[in-house]
């Protein structure tokens, strides 16, 4: 019930008297004001002025289920979210709640084992990212589960926008910093997937790096000068998943390759790629059917499928 109200004070312009909400959601103007002395209690700024009602003049930047859940227009992705003020990884918590409904979310406002691409850490400072992870069920190969990953890295670009693009095949990169990373894992046997979770990091309102990653690392605080509301990016994020998600796995992953390649910063560039236990130089040319990256060397063309890809111009390789 706070949560509606609250929706209601976000979509008034002005005040709204305790009456009207009464009317509208059939409690008593006394119930109105206790769920709006709770939101005060949360830092919600909230004017109340006689014979006018009640005013919002300031939203703090929590994330809130159903804040989120008011800019979903999904059919699973995010219909069930667990939220933590403080864990080791979202990743971590999903795989404990696999029997959680397939599209569940698991969001943290701060993770202290945050890993990236490698086994590196990943820094998640408290209320200025987005650390979460979306719980998936697929009747696929587990050999297609790494194209997940392209359709989360596609997701995130159309949802941050500030002409991000992809680094193939798990980083997102605005200019030639990387602002999101994604992670995904799996449970499964030979020839089946239990369950996969894809973990999503997302520097959002962060105002500076230390000088370690400084040179490598972005926010799209950082980028536009503008702080951004992480409910609303999450929201939309989530309904770009489950877009390209569906689009996965009805037609496959070519059905989004076209649109993943002119997002690919990777294509066209030259790349370091250790491939084989060896580290290799070319051209990457293309990213196939089945999520491979396509690299040109002196010695042939190879197909990538995991490892570490190294793109001239992005963090700091010349």
């Amino acid at each position: 019930m706070r949560q509606r109200i609250l929706y209601i004070l976000k979509n008034t312009d002005g005040y709204v008297s305790g009456e009207e909400m009464s009317r509208k959601l059939s409690i008593s103007r006394a119930a109105v004001w206790k769920h709006i002395k709770k939101l005060k209690n949360e830092g919600y700024g909230i004017e109340s002025v006689t014979n006018r009602g009640y005013r919002l003049s300031f939203a703090p930047d929590i994330i809130t289920e159903s804040e989120i859940k008011n800019g979903l227009n999904t059919e699973f992705i995010g219909r069930t979210i667990f939220l933590y003020d403080e864990t080791d990884t979202t990743n971590n918590r999903a795989k404990e709640n696999s029997d959680a409904p397939d599209g569940s979310v698991f969001i943290a406002e701060t993770q202290t084992g945050g890993k990236g691409s490698r086994g590196r850490g990943w820094v998640s400072p408290r209320g200025s990212g987005i650390w979460h992870t979306i719980l998936l069920k697929p009747d696929i190969s587990p050999l297609e589960v790494s194209q997940i990953t392209l359709a989360a890295g596609l997701s995130v670009c159309k949802a941050i926008g500030l002409d991000a693009k992809i680094k193939w095949p798990n980083d997102i990169v605005i200019g030639s910093k990387k602002v999101c990373g994604i992670l995904t894992e799996m449970s499964a046997e030979m020839d089946s997937v239990n369950y996969v979770v894809c973990g999503i990091g997302i520097n959002v309102n962060i105002e500076s790096f230390d000088d370690e990653i400084s040179h490598r690392a972005t926010s799209m605080y950082i980028e536009s000068g503008q702080k951004y509301c992480r409910n609303e990016i999450i929201s939309k994020l989530l309904n770009e998943f489950e877009y390209y998600y569906k689009l996965f796995l009805k037609n496959g992953l070519s059905a989004l390759l076209d649109e993943y390649k002119k997002n690919c910063v990777t294509l066209g560039r030259e790349v370091s790629v250790i491939f084989r236990k060896e580290t290799v130089t070319g051209t990457a040319v293309d990213v196939d059917e089945t999520g491979a990256l396509v690299v040109e060397t002196g010695n042939g063309v190879i197909r990538v499928n995991s490892g570490e890809v190294s793109v001239r111009g992005l963090y700091g390789y010349v």
